[in-house]
C-alpha cells in the first residue's frame, strides 16, 4: 500500500525545506514513525521530482513524499528526547472543560484534525480526553478508534526517542490513569466518613 502525497515545486527563491537522508526516523501524521528507504527520482505530470520513500514502522505502509514538499504534508523528526517531559505534562494534566460540553461529532472532527496534524502534544490530549472518559464508561466504537490510533502513535514514537521497550511505555502511561481512577475511588469512603461524624 502506498500513499503519495504531491503539490506544484516551489519556486528556487523559497525557504529551505527540510531534508532528511536514507536510513533517517521521521514522523508522518496520522502514521507516525516511519524510516526513509530511499529516495528516487520519479517522473509526474511530465516532469522529474525526487522521492523519499518512507515505510511505516508499525505497519509497514509505503508512502511516497515529494522532497520539496514535506513542510505541507507534515514530516517531521522524532520528537527531541529534552522534550518529552512536556508531552507527559499533557497527558497528566486535566483536559478542557470546553472539551467536556462538545457533541461528540464535534470532538471527534476536533480530535481528528489533532491526530492529522501529526503533533506529538495534539496527539497526547487525544489519548489523554479518551483515557479519562474510559475511567467513567465503556468507549464507543467510533471512541475506541480514536483511542486506538492515539495510543499506538503516542507509543511508537515516545519509545523510539527513549529507546524503550514499547510495552513498558504504555504501562508508564496508562498508570497515570490508573493512578487517578483510585485516588478517586478512595476519595469516596474518606466524604462518607466526614459527612457520618458531622450528622
Amino acid at each position: 500500500m502506498t500513499d503519495k502525497s504531491t503539490q506544484e515545486e516551489p519556486d528556487a527563491g523559497s525557504k529551505e525545506t527540510r531534508t532528511f537522508q536514507v536510513g533517517s526516523l521521521a514522523v508522518y501524521p496520522a502514521h507516525g514513525v516511519g524510516v526513509i528507504e530511499a529516495i528516487e527520482s520519479k517522473v509526474v505530470n511530465g516532469e522529474r521530482h525526487d522521492f523519499y520513500i518512507m515505510k511505516v514502522l508499525d505497519n509497514g505502509m509505503v508512502i511516497m513524499i515529494p522532497t520539496w514538499n514535506v513542510e505541507s504534508v507534515g514530516l517531521r523528526d522524532i520528537i527531541d528526547e529534552k522534550d518529552i517531559p512536556k508531552v507527559y505534562d499533557v497527558i497528566r494534566s486535566r483536559r478542557q472543560s470546553s472539551s467536556e460540553t462538545q457533541t461528540w461529532n464535534r470532538r471527534y472532527r476536533d480530535y481528528m484534525d489533532k491526530i492529522r496534524k501529526g503533533s506529538l502534544y495534539d496527539v497526547a490530549e487525544v489519548f489523554r480526553d479518551l483515557s479519562i472518559l474510559k475511567l467513567t464508561k465503556d468507549l464507543s466504537f467510533g471512541e475506541r478508534k480514536l483511542y486506538d490510533t492515539a495510543q499506538i502513535l503516542l507509543v511508537k514514537e515516545l519509545s523510539t526517542a527513549r529507546n524503550m521497550d514499547e510495552k513498558e511505555i504504555l504501562e508508564e502511561i496508562e498508570s497515570f490513569f490508573v493512578e487517578e481512577k483510585q485516588a478517586d475511588s478512595d476519595a469516596a469512603p474518606g466524604e462518607d466518613a466526614v459527612e457520618k461524624v458531622d450528622k
